[in-house]
């Protein structure tokens, strides 16, 4: 399948080099469609509320003990403030519950519907694995099972023992929730996912998929249904 001129066949997706814990993957990121401008989304000069102080971020960012794996805290001491959750003033047209990507900021928005959006610090694509366009939320995943390409495995062969498949779990490169990102009805092979990586946010890491601290992922995830759309905009 052809995105925007970008083969997005499984076998062609470039992998994320295995890394950090236990030789995994560090992330991909994703999209497809018609590019569209930060300010014509009413996200250009946004005001922002009063951010997160480090001890609130503690707290926001802090340890999920009830959830099926249990999420450590995050060490908030690795992520630039301004990468924290914040609430922002949208005078755009998108309807609520969408969700903008914007690349050359590392920020994920979601559309409130009263005049606001939250925001969230990402790491996005690295240099040359950036998309812009719109897409949806197909499906969505908790804990999803992770499963890497023939070519991947071709490159790197200590991938091989996940060929049929990584269980959900704390090392899993998709984390705790995954959105599935579609157009027409086919999966692009991208996703929104959860990040355990504190030190990526604000970074272009992935092959196209976009990455948010896993609370952060966990908060939009609980208040995205599927069919939302997504719109990336140009980095």
């Amino acid at each position: 399948m052809i995105i925007d001129g970008v083969n997005a066949d499984a076998g062609k997706i470039d992998e994320i080099a295995f890394g950090r814990r236990a030789a995994l993957l560090n992330r991909r990121s994703f999209l497809v469609g018609s590019a569209v401008g930060l300010g014509a989304l009413g996200l250009g000069g946004c005001a922002v509320t009063d951010g997160m102080s480090l001890a609130e971020a503690e707290k926001v960012y802090g340890p999920v003990p009830e959830d099926k794996f249990p999420i450590p805290a995050v060490d908030v001491t690795k992520v630039d403030p301004k990468y924290f959750r914040k609430t922002v003033a949208y005078d755009g047209k998108e309807a609520a519950g969408t969700i903008i990507v914007d690349p050359g900021n590392y920020y994920v928005y979601r559309v409130e519907g009263d005049g606001s959006a939250t925001r969230y610090g990402a790491n996005v694509g690295r240099d040359g694995f950036r998309w812009s366009g719109d897409a949806y939320v197909g499906r969505k995943s908790e804990w999803a099972t992770w499963t890497p390409p023939k070519e991947m495995i071709k490159r790197q062969p200590e991938a091989a023992k996940y060929a049929r498949g990584m269980p959900g779990g704390l090392d899993n490169p998709l984390g705790a929730r995954t959105l599935h990102l579609y157009q027409n009805g086919a999966y692009t092979l991208y996703t929104i996912y959860a990040s355990s990586d504190p030190e990526t946010i604000g970074s272009g890491i992935t092959s196209g998929c976009v990455g948010l601290l896993s609370q952060d992922m966990i908060h939009l995830y609980d208040r995205t249904p599927v069919k939302s759309k997504v719109v990336v905009l140009p980095a």
